[in-house]
């Protein structure tokens, strides 16, 4: 199959392997192999105390829960930064704020949290004021750095540079809005933090092994299957399905796999640059599929310019069973335009699929709390992600920072300004995909056991339940983060 490809970063399928393994190479080279994704790093050499800080925060929201929603919070935080303010202008320090002990530990992180919540506030309360967001911000920016410093003190530096962004926004000044990007870093430094993130976490795999868990099951007799991916990216979930398949003992033997990949339409140089990737990602799986003798094919499906999808666009051969799949915004993802995935999904139910995989970050409850409101749950998210991550990366390690950098700093930055611009913006895709008519699949116990397994190879603050008989959500103590959902069309009943 003939494809035009620009140059990009090689990774050879050929050698990849599910199996784990852990050695002490710490570099990543253009010439990656599969056998490379699994731990590189000697972690015994970079160990470091753990920063638990987020039962601190939970501990906090509820002492606190009352207090910080509500105009009393709001009001008495300001009447502190406002106090600041008239002191800073008559010449006085900045430090009479309400963090006036830059080393009081636990206290510190909660104060720091007081803060966010105040310049929140400020930007979008009754009491809206630009410029004592601005003086709150400063003073964050002098006790917080995204490079160093505990959990909360690195999470607080991104979240300040998020409120940052809005408050230049509003004053006319969009150079800072959206500033950081996953695709402003170096292709090197994206799949060197996404190898750490997937050999640290289970975020990554946890979704791509249900879905590839789910799919095997669905497909189990087929002798032709197609998948439709809404976002392959480096197309890493896809190995060990061909693995699988190739190997599989019952059913027919070696089926024949089609991927077709929907990529971004227009002409910009993101979106070239996105096609060139996946036609690299389509090279390197028709390579690894003929090397272990799986007969498969690799196809494009590009997006109209307004990101809609049309299913005629996709070539659909009779006798395959279809199948879509369907990663949304999950750590190492860029974020997707809510109509362009409500589109696709849309369109993917007039081919009636045999299955729909479906994986996405969990979203906590609205409410009434509008902005404020949202932007303390999503601080609570990623309060959960940064404790969860740091049981696998030592303190003050350049893994944990290459992570926070490549794919935490940028998802933060883009969470706060969707809350900000749309506070209306909520709901599971798993509950829209309901509405639109798809009914409930039913999640395997084989599955669900894998599951269990695969949280088993890291730390025990992970935990897998489920839910309405199609749902795997994977959490972090008390806090949900990611969903797995299966879905059907059929009129039959399929129990995967």
């Amino acid at each position: 199959m003939a494809m035009a490809i620009d140059e990009a970063f090689e990774l050879d399928f050929s050698g990849y392997t599910t199996s784990t393994t852990t050695t002490t190479t710490t570099t990543v080279t253009d010439g990656c192999d599969w056998n490379d994704w699994s731990p590189v790093v000697d972690w015994e050499a970079l160990s470091g105390d753990q920063d638990d800080f987020h039962n601190l925060f939970e501990s906090m929201m509820e002492i606190d829960q009352g207090l910080l929603l509500t105009n009393q919070y709001s009001s008495s935080s300001q009447i502190h930064v406002q106090e600041s303010l008239s002191s800073n202008e008559s010449g006085s320090s900045t430090n009479t704020m309400l963090v006036d002990d830059p080393d009081c530990g636990d206290n510190k992180g909660l104060r720091l949290v007081h803060l966010l919540m105040a310049a929140a506030e400020a930007l979008t309360g009754a009491n809206k004021s630009r410029e004592l967001a601005r003086v709150i911000l400063v003073r964050l920016k002098e006790l917080v750095s995204p490079n160093d410093g505990t959990n909360m003190e690195r999470l607080a530096a991104y979240f300040s540079d998020a409120l940052q962004g809005l408050l230049d926004c509003a004053g006319g000044n969009n150079k800072h809005l959206n500033n950081h990007h996953r695709d402003d870093h170096h292709q090197t430094d994206i799949l060197a933090a996404f190898q750490l993130l997937q050999d640290m976490s289970p975020y990554v795999k946890f979704g791509h092994f249900t879905a590839n868990q789910a799919i095997l099951e669905a497909v189990s007799q087929d002798r032709r299957i197609h998948i439709v991916d809404y976002d392959i990216m480096e197309g890493i979930q896809w190995s060990s399905l061909i693995q699988a398949l190739a190997s599989r003992k019952d059913g027919p033997p070696s089926p024949h796999l089609r991927i077709t990949a929907v990529s971004r339409g227009g002409h910009g140089g993101g979106n070239r640059r996105m096609i060139a990737t996946v036609q690299e990602t389509g090279r390197r799986l028709v390579a690894f599929a003929a090397s272990i003798g799986l007969p498969f094919s690799f196809h494009q499906c590009r997006l109209d310019s307004d990101e809609t999808f049309r299913p005629s666009a996709l070539k659909l051969v009779k006798g395959e069973a279809l199948i879509v799949n369907c990663m949304l915004h999950l750590p190492h993802f860029n974020y997707r335009n809510p109509d362009s995935v409500a589109s696709f999904l849309n369109g993917a139910k007039t081919l009636s699929p045999r299955l729909v995989t479906l994986v996405e970050e969990e979203v906590g409850p609205v409410g009434d709390g509008g902005f404020v409101g949202r932007f303390m749950d999503t601080l609570h998210h990623y309060s959960a992600m940064y404790d969860s991550l740091e049981a696998g990366f030592p303190m003050q390690s350049r893994a944990r920072a290459l992570v926070e950098k490549v794919f935490l700093g940028p998802r933060i930055s883009g969470s706060v300004g969707r809350i900000y611009r749309n506070h209306g913006e909520c709901g599971s895709w798993g509950q829209r995909l309901s509405a639109m008519g798809f009914r409930v699949g039913n999640i395997s116990f084989a599955n669900h056991c894998q599951a269990k397994l695969l949280l088993g190879l890291f730390n025990d603050g992970y935990r897998v339940e489920e839910m309405n008989s199609n749902r795997l959500v994977l959490g972090w103590k008390s806090r949900r983060l990611l969903t797995a959902s299966i879905w059907n069309c059929s009129s039959s009943d399929f129990d995967f």
